[in-house]
């Protein structure tokens, strides 16, 4: 049996990441593995996917398990639902859950399933995929934890009731629905620690900080042209990823259970965040969504 040592102390952990092909992301996976874990990398694209996994291979520690490649469009359910069956009947157990995927467009779009785009991406994909492996989840144990990557952009978020509002350009635009899947992102972390409460498994969530990413890079104009002047103040990937792998190797995550955190620390969040109500609205407007979470 392989011991766990202080240079490797993810050794024997498994942990699935979401928008592993780049950014923040492959910055966490590649430092995730070079600390021991076995990486599955959820990734859209083969091509950008495949150089991903070549780069966390290379940064893994010696006899880390060889990372897998899983391919998958996060924007759409069915593909979703696929690699959870993919998920559950190729791993016994699953001991960290990374939902880090995130789209910011130029404008709404709608999914060929009729959701706006960052609602889907951002909030639905780590709904269902949350749900669907926290048997793999259980079966890891004690430690065993959901890190959903949020942002400080909650503060501007709504969580609209309909489909039809979320993709309404007199209501709604492609900014204000990424504040609302963030604002989801943090409401579906509390809603998960109460759920969770009876078993060994924690949520948490993050802000990784304004970051040189290629979140920006379909966004709108306006929003390019803001992240160019702000980029003398943006953090690099690899700093932005560093909450991310606090919040893996933290040895008490209990302490955090349902916390939001910045730099490695818990921060504030807005009234509406807190929320219990909202948060238990959101659950029920999310299972009724996607058919899961009852």
């Amino acid at each position: 049996m392989r011991t766990i040592t202080a240079e490797q102390p993810l050794r024997g952990r498994t942990i699935l990441l979401t928008g592993a092909s780049a950014g923040i992301g492959l910055a966490a996976a590649k430092r995730l593995a070079a600390l021991g874990a076995h990486l599955l990398l959820v990734c859209r694209n083969q091509a950008r996917g495949q150089r991903a996994l070549a780069e966390v291979q290379a940064a893994a520690a010696p006899d880390t398990p060889v990372p897998e490649l899983l391919l998958c469009d996060l924007a759409q359910l069915a593909e979703v639902h696929k690699l959870c069956d993919e998920v559950l009947s190729r791993f016994p157990k699953l001991d960290v859950l990374i939902n880090n995927a995130g789209v910011l467009p130029d404008k709404l779009i709608a999914t060929d399933e009729g959701h706006e785009l960052c609602w889907a991406t951002n909030h639905l994909a780590p709904f269902v995929l949350t749900n669907r492996l926290l048997p793999l989840l259980e079966q890891a144990g004690a430690g065993a934890r959901i890190i959903t990557v949020a942002s400080e952009a909650h503060w501007l978020g709504e969580i609209e009731s309909t489909l039809e509002a979320r993709i309404d350009p007199n209501r709604s635009s492609a900014f204000t629905a990424y504040c609302d899947s963030k604002l989801a992102n943090i409401l579906f972390t509390k809603a998960l620690t109460e759920r969770l409460e009876l078993t060994p498994i924690t949520a948490h969530c993050l802000h990784p900080g304004l970051v040189r990413s290629n979140l920006w890079v379909h966004s709108s104009w306006f929003m390019r042209a803001m992240m160019v002047l702000a980029l003398p103040f943006a953090r690099s990937n690899e700093k932005a990823a560093e909450t991310i792998v606090c919040l893996v190797t933290e040895t008490d995550p209990q302490k955090l259970n349902g916390a939001y955190l910045k730099s490695c620390r818990p921060a504030r969040i807005s009234s509406k965040a807190a929320s219990r109500a909202e948060a238990f609205r959101l659950w029920r407007i999310s299972s009724d969504e996607t058919g899961v979470g009852e």
